[in-house]
């Protein structure tokens, strides 16, 4: 069993190598790699509307993730610095704003499937996973603010990163696979 355990993950490792590999490089009769042309790349990644590779959904889900981190943190900063509100609480909000957002770009533009749901239900799940993600990024902004004493919008950059992760895994092989 635990033989059959491994080869299907190495086999899994090896598939997800080689869609990367095939992505980025090309490889014409009887010669070597080549690295594939930045023009072509551009297209696959921002053009091209609807795909199921991981990679492109990857870098799709960054470039979202990036506006959507940007509209996150600026909410936070206002209501931090202007409305007087206190980090996590607006945190909460911003958190919440930038889940909103990412779910309209994800259905729209990094993900093709919709799984087996309704809209409805595909929402709510998105948000469940959002609020997971916002329990770990609470969680790590308490603890790199209030325990580690890192100043909060450097806490919310490497709490970003660290729930990024958790959030397109999960929305992608739950939600989206």
């Amino acid at each position: 069993m635990r033989l059959d355990n491994r080869k299907n993950f190495n086999f899994a490792v090896m598939s997800i190598f080689e869609e990367y590999r095939n992505f980025f490089f090309i490889r014409k009769e009887n010669e070597r790699l080549r690295l594939r042309s930045t023009k072509d790349l551009f297209h696959d990644i921002f053009i091209v509307r609807r795909t199921n590779l991981t990679v492109v959904q990857f870098l799709r889900g960054m470039l979202v993730g990036g506006v959507c981190v940007l509209s996150d943190m600026l909410i936070l900063y206002l209501l931090v610095q202007l409305a007087d509100i206190h980090y996590l609480l607006a945190n909460t909000a911003a958190f919440f704003t930038g889940t909103v957002l990412n779910y309209i770009l994800s259905i729209t533009w990094i993900f093709t499937s919709h799984g087996n749901y309704s809209r409805q239900k595909e929402f709510i799940i998105f948000c469940i996973i959002g609020a997971i993600g916002l329990a770990l990024n609470s969680l790590f902004m308490w603890i790199f603010t209030d325990y580690l004493g890192i100043y909060y919008m450097n806490s919310k950059i490497i709490t970003t990163i660290l729930v990024y992760i958790w959030n397109f895994f999960s929305r992608k092989h739950i939600l989206f696979d």
